[in-house]
């Protein structure tokens, strides 16, 4: 089987999860990208545009996600995109028990593409995947090993539309990140 395959698999599975449900809305957001994507992005739980129509990050937060990725020199097809939560949270920000379930389909996604980056886009993204809570506005810009992966942080795009001084950090990071891809 395919790692495509295997995505598949999961994302049918995450459809018909009756837990990923509880207490969030709309379409199913598994993730999309590359199988064989270097480059792993990670944010929270999908929101509402991403609810409506089962892809990650296309709202406001991804336009300025995905020009960020394209100013990094790559291209959406050389990426994978997705959030340790799978749907909309009915409170919008995801619960710890929305991400411990979500991590279940989360965990078998990474292993499977294997990146040699993660990118956490946000608080929530970095509690999710590394269990333990980062100051982002302390640790943004860097690169944390752990478990053999190397875990790359930064804000999420929705901070950096909500504050000017969020996007300066942001765009900084990506060209941070870039050097680091390019290496």
């Amino acid at each position: 089987m395919t790692k495509e395959q295997k995505l598949q698999d999961i994302a049918r599975e995450i459809e018909s999860c009756d837990a990923c449900k509880v207490g969030k809305h709309g379409k199913a957001v598994p993730g999309e990208g590359n199988a064989n994507a270097d480059v792993f992005f990670v944010g929270e739980a999908p929101g509402r545009t991403e609810a409506e129509t089962g892809r990650p990050f296309i709202g406001r937060s991804g336009k300025l996600l995905r020009k960020m990725i394209a100013e990094a020199g790559l291209t959406d097809s050389e990426v994978y995109i997705t959030s340790p939560v799978k749907y909309l949270p009915d409170y919008i920000t995801p619960t710890p028990k929305d991400i411990e379930h979500g991590k279940t389909h989360f965990d078998r996604q990474v292993e499977i593409v294997d990146p040699k980056i993660i990118v956490l886009l946000g608080r929530v993204a970095s509690l999710a995947v590394l269990n333990k809570k980062i100051s982002v506005v302390a640790e943004h810009g860097n690169i944390i090993e752990d478990n053999g992966r190397k875990y790359f942080i930064t804000v999420h795009p929705s901070a950096a539309l909500r504050f000017k001084k969020m996007k300066a950090t942001l765009e900084e990071d990506f060209k941070n990140l870039k050097k680091l891809i390019s290496n």
